[in-house]
């Protein structure tokens, strides 16, 4: 690519000094063009334009096996979700166990199937009825610590941080059921690297969501994206939000620092101006524009140590789920949320979703359809930059426009408790527009008045 785009600047050029000159430029400006592309062994192309969705198998079902999610796939699939990211699915150590079932963080074997879930066949079932579908399998992989029984604390010891008694040490002194490995220990990172390798090779998994990624070295996570990637093209997720995260190890990270302005916003600490400001900040100075980022509402650590949905944002749950799917990131559902989960789930012992029927799922399913069919909306560099609207208003309204391929949406958002009225002067505005929640059609001019409720708000697909 680099070496046609010299080439035919070259032509450009009629003598040897314009073309040395010439070339340089040309060389110069492909350099910079590169490094806006994704770097090594980055985007998955099936990544470009989904969502995910967190599955816990425990709480899932009565059974609590992969057979029950493995039938519900198409379900996910129908709300416009390729994405599925499977709660650690691996053997719990029984040693300083929390609770009657222990942490799924508490892992006695890299390379085991918690027995409660289901055997090894059951768990390949799963993967292989995802990509029938055309849905992808990522795997949660606890990397910073074991359980206390782990084989390698008999056969590996030196895989473990030790305090100065020699004793293994928590990573956390609350998390008293898991011990901390060592990444000084060339031997640990190899055999973390086989263990994940193994579950891509042997079963197809197409990536993991990594468990406090930044408690484990950048450079350790680099160099297992490598070895991955020697097997298959992954998709990984870091739960962290390191921007070195994405130099190379990872396609996607946590956006915390968005969910904790969504809840400074909801308790009035900071105005819709302010939520705006972060994401430019986050987008122009702090990330690079490949950087996928992950929006959300709730996920297994936030419904279980938290609260629900409705304990977070209350009666800006609708508007702040419109602002993780219309802008720049990609939107997390947790079981549950298409059901409406309005209670917390015990963490260490069985505690059922409630499978109801509800209104929410529609709601999802249209946004997230939206989503995947738009590509303003898509993930990454393949959607569209937000462009901000003036409205006179921006401590309450927060109104943007995104563009990609032909394709256009409007977003404009009352990100406040109190009713307001505001006006729009801009020739972006112009155009007839498709309500993604009602269907109901708009014309506007450049020019127009609003009028939206407390926390109401209006995502357009330009017709």
């Amino acid at each position: 690519m680099r070496f046609i785009l010299i080439s035919m600047c070259m032509k450009t050029f009629q003598n040897w000094r314009t073309m040395f000159i010439g070339a340089t430029l040309c060389i110069l400006a492909t350099l910079v063009a590169h490094s806006s592309q994704a770097p090594y062994g980055m985007y998955p192309d099936w990544a470009k334009d989904t969502s995910i969705y967190e599955v816990n198998v425990r709480q899932f079902s009565d059974e609590g096996t992969f057979d029950e999610v493995t039938e519900y796939l198409p379900r996910i699939k129908a709300m416009g979700i390729d994405i599925v990211w499977v709660m650690p699915i691996h053997a719990i150590g029984v040693e300083n166990r929390k609770g009657s079932l222990g942490s799924y963080y508490s892992i006695i074997d890299y390379k085991s199937v918690n027995p409660e879930f289901g055997t090894e066949q059951d768990f390949q079932e799963f993967v292989d009825r995802a990509h029938e579908l055309g849905m992808y399998v990522i795997l949660d992989w606890v990397a910073n610590h074991t359980a206390w029984d782990h084989h390698w604390t008999k056969t590996n010891p030196e895989f473990y941080e030790k305090n100065e008694a020699g004793e293994f040490i928590p990573p956390v002194e609350d998390w008293t059921d898991v011990i901390s490995l060592d990444y000084t220990q060339p031997g640990l990172r190899a055999a973390m690297i086989d263990a994940m390798v193994y579950w891509v090779q042997e079963f197809g998994v197409d990536g993991y969501r990594c468990d406090v990624a930044e408690e484990v070295p950048t450079d350790f996570w680099n160099e297992a994206r490598r070895a991955l990637n020697e097997v298959a093209q992954v998709f990984m997720l870091a739960e962290g939000q390191l921007p070195e995260f994405h130099d190379e190890a990872f396609d996607m990270s946590y956006a915390w620092r968005q969910m904790g302005e969504m809840r400074k916003l909801v308790a009035g600490e900071i105005t819709a101006k302010d939520l705006a400001d972060y994401e430019a900040f986050e987008r122009n100075e702090e990330y690079p524009v490949e950087a996928i980022r992950m929006k959300f509402l709730s996920n297994h650590d936030e419904n279980s140590w938290h609260g629900t949905v409705e304990d977070d944002y209350g009666p800006a749950a609708g508007v702040l789920r419109a602002y993780t799917v219309a802008s720049r990131g990609m939107p997390l559902i947790y079981n549950g949320e298409e059901a409406g989960l309005d209670e917390m789930l015990l963490f260490f012992e069985k505690d059922l979703i409630d499978w109801r029927p509800h209104p929410e799922r529609e709601t999802i399913t249209r946004l997230l359809q939206w989503k995947k069919g738009n590509q303003a909306l898509w993930n990454g560099v393949y959607g569209g930059d937000l462009v901000y609207f003036e409205t006179g208003a921006e401590n309450q309204v927060w109104a943007f426009h995104r563009e990609k391929n032909g394709d256009k949406i409007l977003a404009i958002l009352n990100l406040s408790p109190n009713a307001v009225t505001f006006s729009i002067n801009d020739s972006a505005l112009a155009g007839s527009y498709r309500d993604v929640l009602t269907d109901q059609l708009h014309t506007f001019d450049e020019s127009e008045q609003f009028t939206l409720g407390a926390w109401a708000y209006l995502l357009l697909n330009a017709e």
